[in-house]
């Protein structure tokens, strides 16, 4: 009987791993590494087999760690250094900080320019003939990929295997439309602006100004490719291809938000939402951090970050926000490396780095002053904080336009605030009931899926390399010339009873 039952766990044993792949990571830098680890983590978990194929110039990936998947690291010129002074003026580019650092320089010609070169100096090594060459011995079953940094859909390409796209950026915007096809009906699917306030709810200005946006995304994003980085891809290719041609080759699309965030919107049945996959519950906090969190009595804890790409600020502004978070009856802990502010309070706690997860999940917490980064938000809507937003760059000021929409937030100008307007903002988001019920809404939203996200993107991963790619869901559309299917009807437009 034991034999037997010993022998039934070894059948099982071998269907389990019968059922293990071999899988293909190209990531992306700062939050977009730590969101896809998440995922790495949950495949090396279920068994697969996972290598991260890396440049060592790669500021945020730390390859010489010992980890439960593999590297492989492909040599290029630039610097870490140097290569993160490159993304982080490309992420930054138009914010004020960026353009003081430029003052009285080409500074568009001058970021782009180190762009450029970094994405060739990134080309040459990872399609260097020798790394393809092991790549194609090893026989990946999949690639999954942040196209935050550019060519893992070439990189499938080359190595004949389906491809998974992890994305959640201003640029997926237009990628989605564009290069994935889905479609975005322009009277009530927002476009995303440099200064965010267009809603589904829209004036008939609004839609005006919302259709002007499409037009634009639709022309200048296809032109810029054009004379630059489809240059690259077609160098690589050895033949004519662009960008977007080779992204929407993409078997499944996993984007990082979910209908808790999302205004209600048309989607491609290869497009996966997982937004929130990365987060967990709370862990007991370190014993100095809990004593503190603690001390603030019934008034609790408002919990400040600005994000792994900004630690500090300009002293000026640190000291505004200092007097503004001194004023307030709660403690405070701040993620913050800079200058300490002379304007420091003894309720405010500085640390290099916070645990921020179980911060947010804390019963104490009150509020989180946030940048509006992707993963921080939905940390706080997993929690069932309301926030005080102070976008900086990118994705950020259409992330909270969100969250204040949904009555979850107070969105503030970081560039002009003032001691006053963030101490009225806090107490408006402590005191009025309405933010923490919208957000706890939220929450429940979040929480009720058939499904946790990072479930279903490890399902979506798994269902690709079952089935060996997954074209049957990826429309017509993508084969489609633009005299058949323009760009103006992918935003689903129709004059005068004319259609498709």
């Amino acid at each position: 009987m034991i034999s037997g039952t010993l022998f039934m766990l070894v059948l099982l044993c071998g269907v389990e791993a019968g059922h293990a792949g071999k899988v293909l990571v190209l990531p992306g830098e700062y939050s977009h590494w730590h969101n896809m680890r998440a995922i790495i983590d949950a495949l090396v978990d279920r068994n697969h087999s996972v290598t991260v194929l890396v440049s060592s110039s790669s500021p945020t990936v730390q390859h010489t760690r010992k980890e439960r998947f593999d590297f492989i690291v492909y040599k290029v010129n630039m610097t870490k250094e140097e290569a993160n002074s490159v993304l982080r003026d490309m992420i930054h580019l138009g914010t004020n900080d960026t353009a003081n650092k430029y003052k009285g320089d080409f500074m568009v010609w001058r970021v782009f320019s180190n762009f450029m070169a970094f994405l060739t100096d990134i080309s040459k090594g990872m399609f260097h003939e020798d790394l393809l060459h092991t790549l194609r011995e090893s026989h990946y079953d999949v690639l999954l990929s942040d196209p935050m940094m550019l060519f893992p859909d070439l990189m499938a390409e080359k190595l004949n295997i389906p491809h998974v796209l992890s994305m959640r950026a201003t640029f997926a915007y237009v990628a989605e439309q564009l290069c994935g096809q889905m479609p975005a009906p322009p009277s009530y699917v927002p476009a995303v602006a440099l200064h965010d306030h267009l809603t589904d709810h829209m004036s008939f200005i609004e839609r005006v100004e919302n259709m002007l946006l499409y037009i634009i995304h639709t022309t200048i994003f296809p032109l810029g490719l054009k004379f630059t980085i489809d240059k690259l891809y077609t160098e690589i290719s050895g033949k004519p291809t662009t960008m977007c041609e080779t992204m929407g080759k993409a078997d499944i699309w996993l984007i990082r938000t979910y209908w808790d965030y999302e205004y209600p919107r048309p989607i491609m049945p290869n497009f996966k939402f997982v937004g929130g996959l990365q987060c967990k519950p709370a862990k007991p906090l370190s014993k100095d951090l809990e004593e503190f969190v603690q001390s603030s009595g019934d008034h609790g804890i408002i919990v400040f970050s600005l994000g792994s790409m900004l630690g500090n600020l300009t002293l000026e502004r640190a000291n505004t926000i200092a007097s503004a978070l001194g004023q307030m009856p709660q403690k405070v802990v701040w993620r913050y490396n800079g200058k300490t502010p002379e304007t420091l309070a003894p309720n405010t706690k500085l640390c290099d780095w916070i645990p921020q997860n179980d911060l947010l999940g804390h019963p104490k917490t009150k509020a989180f002053i946030t940048h509006g980064g992707t993963n921080g938000l939905y940390e706080a809507i997993y929690h069932g904080v309301p926030m005080v937003g102070l976008p900086l760059w990118g994705d950020q000021p259409d992330n909270l336009l969100h969250m204040k929409t949904k009555g979850a937030a107070v969105v503030l100008d970081i560039s002009s605030i003032q001691s006053k307007d963030l101490v009225d903002a806090l107490k408006t988001v402590i005191n009025n009931p309405s933010y923490k019920e919208s957000i706890m809404r939220l929450s429940r939203i979040h929480h009720d899926q058939p499904m946790k996200p990072l479930d279903r993107a490890v399902y979506w991963i798994e269902f690709v390399m079952r089935h060996k790619g997954a074209k049957h869901l990826r429309v017509q559309a993508h084969d489609l010339s633009w005299t058949l299917y323009p760009p103006i009807h992918r935003g689903h437009l129709r004059f005068s009873g004319t259609q498709r």
